[in-house]
């Protein structure tokens, strides 16, 4: 007869284990809420003054040995969740975890806060969270989001002549990045119908190869094939109410879908409650009829007072589809994707004079001069330094780009 194994008989069964687990991060998420709740009143009564600090952040971090990053997190969701009830409610009693409540404090008010903590109680964090960056999306104040994205856009160009090799890095704006997405993807396809070779080729050498075949067929003057078309569009999905103003959720931000809207490479969905109600890019792309007429009465050129770019010009919806706005001769500009991207995202508007002619207007209420800006009249013969045209930064600093962007490398050849 075996001796039995006292170590096999003490161990618990795996059903405890799972439940002592549980009933630990639920304790955790309490003690979460019981040190938010600390935080919150020690930030009011600004208790960090005594330590010297200038915010509750910096203390904190300091204090209790948290990245900054995640101390002005604690600080932001202690504060928001002062309003919020049933998201604290739920929190106090360990329902949600910290990483819901981070992201439901981000986007939750006294019109959504019900609706998102059911959500939050039957979905994971990941769902949760990417329900709420939609939601942010969908909010006016994404703007910023789409400026910082825009801004930051760069290409960079590395060459290890050890290796043999060149690393290419680019960083686009996310609309932008999944059209050069689709583009690869087609020159891949191509390809690889031409070659049945490349089959068995891994999928990065294929991406790599349909790069450099973009490249070529660019440089060659190549015309793009228009067969199945649909397989490399870019789908941006948006709530109807959130094109209307309202609350709603966004694949972007949503001055960035409106801007794609007009005549973007995009295939835009709008929807009510998850449920398709009509394809944007279909019924609302300009005619080609129409837009021939846009072009003649702009004589192919940019609208944007100074721009005499003739490149990549798209007809702009001066009132926007979404607010009643038609596809006619009338209501269309044509604009660069610069000044394009600077209308919907960048805060300028168009408006009409007195004379009903079209006219910009910059995000600080002064009208853009008919000519356009010139650097010559910003800059004092006698002085070292250029005028600072206000504002600056993001999307608005053309003038500043030019004054201060550093040349291109030399390259040797």
């Amino acid at each position: 007869m075996r001796p039995v194994n006292s170590a096999a008989s003490d161990l618990v069964s795996i059903e405890e284990l799972d439940q002592s687990i549980l009933d630990l991060a639920a304790r955790i998420n309490i003690a979460t809420y019981e040190l938010i709740v600390l935080v919150r009143e020690f930030d009011e009564r600004a208790g960090f003054l005594k330590w010297g600090f200038e915010n509750c952040a910096e203390w904190l971090a300091w204090r209790c040995d948290f990245s900054l990053a995640t101390a002005r997190e604690k600080v932001r969701a202690a504060r928001a969740l002062k309003t919020l009830p049933l998201v604290t409610r739920a929190f106090a009693v360990g329902e949600l975890s910290w990483s819901k409540v981070r992201e439901l404090t981000r986007v939750a008010n006294e019109r959504n806060e019900d609706a998102l903590v059911d959500f939050a109680l039957r979905h994971t964090s990941s769902h949760v969270a990417d329900r709420c960056r939609e939601l942010r999306m969908g909010d006016v104040a994404s703007v910023e989001i789409a400026e910082r994205a825009f801004d930051r856009r760069a290409l960079r160009v590395h060459r290890d002549a050890d290796r043999g090799v060149m690393r290419i890095t680019i960083d686009l704006p996310l609309e932008a990045g999944e059209l050069v997405d689709k583009a690869l993807d087609k020159a891949r396809d191509d390809e690889c119908l031409e070659i049945p070779d490349l089959v068995d080729t891994s999928w990065s050498k294929r991406q790599a190869d349909a790069f450099v075949t973009m490249i070529k067929d660019y440089l060659a003057g190549g015309t793009q094939d228009q067969k199945n078309p649909d397989n490399y569009l870019v789908n941006i999905h948006v709530d109807q109410s959130a094109l209307a103003g309202g609350d709603g959720r966004s694949s972007l931000p949503i001055e960035s879908v409106k801007r794609l809207c007009c005549d973007g490479p995009a295939l835009v969905v709008t929807e009510d409650q998850g449920e398709p109600l009509s394809i944007g890019r279909k019924t609302r792309v300009v005619p080609k009829a129409v837009e021939r007429a846009v072009r003649a009465r702009d004589k192919n050129c940019c609208a944007f007072p100074g721009c005499r770019n003739t490149r990549f010009l798209e007809c702009h919806h001066v009132e926007h589809w979404a607010n009643g706005g038609e596809t006619s001769l009338d209501n269309l500009l044509l604009l660069c994707t610069r000044h394009h991207t600077l209308v919907h995202e960048g805060g300028f508007r168009i408006d009409k004079n007195f004379n009903d002619e079209w006219y910009f207007v910059r995000p600080d209420g002064v009208a853009v001069p008919d000519i356009g800006y010139r650097v010559l009249d910003m800059i004092d013969a006698e002085l070292d330094g250029a005028y600072v045209n206000p504002p600056r930064g993001g999307l608005l600093s053309a003038l500043e780009k030019v004054s201060q962007e550093p040349p291109p490398p030399d390259y040797f050849h």
